[in-house]
């Protein structure tokens, strides 16, 4: 069964005015063990960086679905929250479950559309508490056989321009009546190198809390 990984890389980059420094970037790549995880992100990313990188970092990353968008870039983490109820007569409980999705967007309110879009036919209620930006430079996802990857026609096409399509990748096995995000970190098990130097703090995130929440 596939996962999710995050895996930081550090290199020397060449900005766009000709200098270089040293940078930590994060993927997020599909695979099935930390050690695939490794290999995975030397074979991606072994024609596109020059010179050499190292691997600081492999964490498991708790995503339910990606959208991928061509026309737009950034990647976009939404977190959505719905309840379901366990058990059944008296003994019925209601059990708030969340789960984080990334969309590729121009921005957090094209974000939030096309999460909204993206989900339209998911029959439950649900809220969307949070779209923050992620710092994800570049997503590899399931290849060959595990690869699920899905072509969504957009709910209204305008005359002239159709609306962007998205490809929707989803690591196999995932479910949405039965995977369960915390509210913490969703980054997880991580493997760090201790004899490599670690990277950079986090970059900053910008954070929209409840602005698109849904109201009844």
């Amino acid at each position: 069964m596939n996962n999710w990984f995050t895996v930081k890389v550090k290199y020397t980059k060449q900005l766009e005015n000709g200098t270089f420094k040293r940078v930590s970037e994060p993927y997020l790549l599909a695979a099935m063990t930390f050690t695939d995880a490794e290999a995975r992100i030397y074979e991606e990313l072994g024609s596109v960086i020059r010179g050499e990188f190292d691997v600081v970092g492999i964490s498991r990353t708790e995503i339910h679905d990606i959208f991928a968008y061509e026309d737009a870039y950034t990647w976009y983490k939404a977190k959505i929250s719905y309840e379901r109820e366990d058990g059944e007569g008296e003994d019925a409980k209601k059990k708030k479950i969340s789960q984080n999705f990334l969309v590729s967007a121009h921005s957090v309110k094209d974000a939030y559309e096309r999460i909204r879009e993206s989900l339209a036919t998911l029959m439950i209620d649900y809220q969307i508490p949070a779209i923050i930006v992620s710092p994800i430079v570049d997503i590899f996802p399931p290849t060959e056989n595990l690869d699920r990857e899905i072509s969504r026609t957009p709910m209204e096409k305008e005359e002239k321009t159709p609306a962007p399509k998205a490809k929707v990748f989803s690591a196999p096995g995932s479910d949405i009546d039965d995977e369960d995000v915390s509210d913490d970190d969703d980054e997880e098990e991580v493997l760090e190198d201790d004899e490599i130097e670690e990277g950079d703090d986090n970059e900053d995130e910008s954070v929209l809390e409840d602005d698109f929440s849904d109201e009844d």
